[in-house]
C-alpha cells in the first residue's frame, strides 16, 4: 500500500501558540503548569492546570468565532490554519472531495454546556445561547474546519476518550492507504479546564492536589495527573499526491492499531496487556521488528495506575528492548490535554525524528520499581531517532498506539 507522509503540522498548547514553539519548550523541558486562571478556584483543592496563555480568539479568527465557537473550536481552528499553511494545501473544485477532516475531541465543547446549564438556572431556559448546540459538539471543530476550507471529503470526529487524538489520526491514515481521499487534515483539540471538568476529574480520584513540581510521570511520588488543554493538527497526504505537488515531506506515518482491555471503565488493566497488544499491532502494520524502536512517547499520565500499567505493556511488547529504549511522558510538561494529547505527542514524534533529540520526562526525581525503564529524566536528550512510537489510552480501556519513522526516498 501507498506510504503516507505528513506535510504541515500546527499546534496550540499550554508550551507555545505553534507547532515550533511547543517543541522547542519541550525540548527545554519547560512546564506548562500554572495556577488555573479560566475561573475561580479559592475554594478547590485543585490549583494548577496547563492553560493555553495568551490565547486573543477575536484577535487570531475574529469578534464572530469568539462569541459563537467554543475554546476548544477555537484552538482547533488556529493550530489547523498553520498546519494546512505550511503544507501549502491549496482547495480547488477539482480536488475539494479528496480532502477529508478527521479532528477530534473525547468532550467537545464542555464549558459551553456547563455555562448554558448556569444561564438556564438562573435566567430561564430562552436565555440561553443559541449557538450552545454547535458550540458542545465533539465533531464542532472538524465541522468547522470543513467549512472554513471548503473541504469536501469525509469530516467526522473519533471519539475515544484521551486517545480521540490518536485514532483521528489512525482513522484517516487508513482512509488514505484504502484511496478514499488523497489529503487529510487530522488531530485532536480539547478544553476542559472549567468548573465541570476540573471538578469531576478530582472527584474521580485522577487529580494532585499539588501545586509545585506536578505531574510526575512514572515517578515513585506521583499522585496525581494535572489538566491541560489546546489542539493540535496535521496534515496527511497520500505520498504519491504529496510528492506531484512538490510538497515538504516532515515524516511519515508507518502504522497504527487499537485494541481495547474490556477490563474497567476507567482503570487500565494493570497487566498491561491491551496496550503491548496495540503495540505489537501498530509495529507489525508498519512491517517493523521490535529492536527498530527508538523512542516511546509514553501516554504518561503520573497516575498510580496507569504508568505501572503502562511500563508492563512496553515490557511485554518489547522485550529486553525495552530497557534499550528511551521513553518520555511530554504530559510532565503540557499536562494531560485529553482528546487532543495524541496528536500533539505525534507532533513530539515527528519533531524528535527530524531533529534526533527527545524531549524529557520533567518533576522525575525518585524511582519507582515498578517503573523501571528509562524515562529521559528532566533533560533532553541528544540520540538518533529513526523510529518513534506513541502511546495513547482512555477511559473505556481503548489503547491507541501510532508509529513513525523517518522519511527517505
Amino acid at each position: 500500500m501507498e506510504r503516507i507522509v505528513v506535510t504541515g503540522m500546527g499546534a496550540v498548547s499550554p508550551l507555545g501558540n505553534t507547532a515550533r514553539e511547543s517543541w522547542q519548550n519541550a525540548v527545554q523541558g519547560i512546564s506548562g503548569v500554572a495556577p488555573i486562571t479560566l475561573f475561580d478556584v479559592s475554594n478547590w483543592l485543585v490549583k494548577v492546570a496547563a492553560e493555553v496563555k495568551n490565547f486573543n480568539p477575536a484577535e487570531l479568527l475574529g469578534a464572530r468565532a469568539a462569541r459563537r465557537y467554543s475554546r476548544y473550536e477555537q484552538l482547533a481552528l488556529v493550530a489547523a490554519r498553520e498546519a494546512i499553511q505550511q503544507a501549502g494545501l491549496e482547495v480547488t473544485d477539482e480536488n475539494a472531495a479528496r480532502i477529508g477532516v478527521f479532528l477530534s475531541s473525547a468532550v467537545g465543547g464542555l464549558e459551553a454546556i456547563q455555562d448554558a446549564i448556569y444561564v438556564m438556572k438562573d435566567r430561564g431556559p430562552r436565555r440561553v445561547n443559541p449557538f450552545v448546540i454547535p458550540m458542545m459538539m465533539s465533531n464542532g471543530a472538524a465541522g468547522l474546519t470543513a467549512i472554513e476550507y471548503g473541504f469536501r471529503g469525509p469530516s467526522m470526529s473519533v471519539v475515544s476518550a484521551c486517545a480521540s487524538g490518536a485514532d483521528a489520526l489512525g482513522i484517516a491514515w487508513t482512509f488514505l492507504r484504502t484511496g478514499v481521499v488523497d489529503v487529510a487534515v487530522v488531530g485532536g483539540a480539547e478544553a476542559t479546564i472549567c468548573e465541570i471538568g476540573v471538578g469531576a476529574f478530582d472527584r474521580l480520584g485522577a487529580m494532585t492536589h499539588r501545586t509545585d513540581g506536578v505531574p510526575q510521570p512514572f515517578d515513585g511520588e506521583r499522585d496525581g495527573l494535572v489538566m491541560g488543554e489546546g489542539a493540535a493538527v496535521l496534515v496527511f497526504e497520500r505520498e504519491s499526491h504529496a510528492r506531484a505537488r512538490g510538497a515538504e515531506i516532515l515524516g511519515e506515518m508507518a502504522g497504527y492499531a487499537a485494541t481495547a482491555d474490556a477490563f474497567h471503565v476507567t482503570a487500565p488493566d494493570e497487566n498491561g496487556a491491551g496496550g503491548a497488544a496495540a503495540i505489537r499491532q501498530a509495529l507489525a502494520s508498519a512491517h517493523l521488528p521490535v529492536d527498530a524502536v527508538d523512542y516511546v512517547s509514553a501516554h504518561g499520565t503520573a497516575t498510580k495506575l496507569n504508568d505501572q500499567s503502562e511500563t508492563r505493556a512496553i515490557k511485554a511488547a518489547l522485550g529486553t528492548h525495552a530497557y534499550k529504549v528511551a521513553v518520555s511522558s511530554t504530559k510532565s510538561m503540557t499536562g494531560h490535554m485529553m482528546g487532543a494529547t495524541g496528536a500533539l505527542e505525534a507532533i513530539f514524534c515527528l519533531q524528535a525524528i527530524r531533529e534526533n533529540v527527545v524531549p524529557p520526562t520533567i518533576n522525575y526525581h525518585t524511582p519507582d520499581p515498578e517503573c523501571d525503564l528509562d524515562y529521559v529524566p528532566n533533560q533532553a536528550r541528544e540520540m538518533p531517532v529513526n523510529v518513534a512510537i506513541s502511546n495513547a489510552f482512555g477511559f473505556g480501556g481503548h489503547n491507541t498506539v501510532l508509529v513513525f519513522k523517518r522519511y527517505s526516498d
